[in-house]
């Protein structure tokens, strides 16, 4: 997904898989702010360390020597997070995740 220009500081994406479920689902839109001021268990979006073209929407486990440690809430999906690619540098860090926007109420 491109990016919008860097001065604007809101992003919305769409998720595209199911790494975030049962909390974001694929086809879900959000709105995230750009910064790289993040805290452990806030959901963020980041460059992919080794397709630099690729967003990824993550939950941030914790901070260690290289970068933060990208983690998905649902691994049995296949998911890819840093436990395939290790940690994520901070420049790779786009934005905050602010909140779900679309769908206004989901079908139970």
């Amino acid at each position: 997904m491109p990016a919008c220009p860097k001065r604007w500081p809101l992003l919305r994406v769409a998720v595209a898989e199911h790494s975030m479920e049962p909390g974001l689902q694929p086809g879900d839109w959000l709105l995230a702010r750009r910064t790289r001021r993040v805290r452990p268990g806030q959901v963020v979006l980041a460059w992919h360390p080794q397709r630099p073209d690729f967003l990824l929407v993550k939950r941030a486990a914790w901070r260690e020597d290289g970068g933060w440690w990208l983690a998905s809430d649902n691994p049995a999906a296949g998911a890819v997070d840093s436990a395939r690619f290790g940690p994520v540098p901070e420049e790779q860090i786009v934005a905050l995740v602010l909140f779900r926007y679309w769908p206004l109420r989901r079908r139970r």
